[in-house]
């Protein structure tokens, strides 16, 4: 049975993929200069990730909210220019 995400699991797993991303090379993003476009990639690889392991609302671009069951928008920023794209 899978378990439903909670914020908890959340950030276990996202500390999980950040390793396994940091140690993967992504061929399809050489030479990407598209800040948006790399983290755009980022989240849905991230958002997919969770939904093969936990059961959890999955929103889109037009809702604004990247798992509205846990009210949480996914940001990637780089470590050499940090910044926050959003409103709130």
């Amino acid at each position: 049975m899978i378990n439903k995400l909670t914020i908890k699991e959340l950030k276990q797993e996202a500390a999980i993929f950040a390793e396994i991303e940091t140690k993967y090379d992504e061929p399809g993003l050489y030479g990407v200069t598209d800040g948006k476009a790399v983290g755009t990639y980022l989240e849905h690889k991230f958002t997919a990730y969770l939904l093969e392991k936990y059961v959890c609302e999955k929103g889109n671009s037009a809702s604004g909210i990247d798992l509205p069951g846990l009210e949480v928008d996914i940001k990637v920023t780089s470590i050499k220019q940090p910044q926050s794209s959003c409103p709130l």
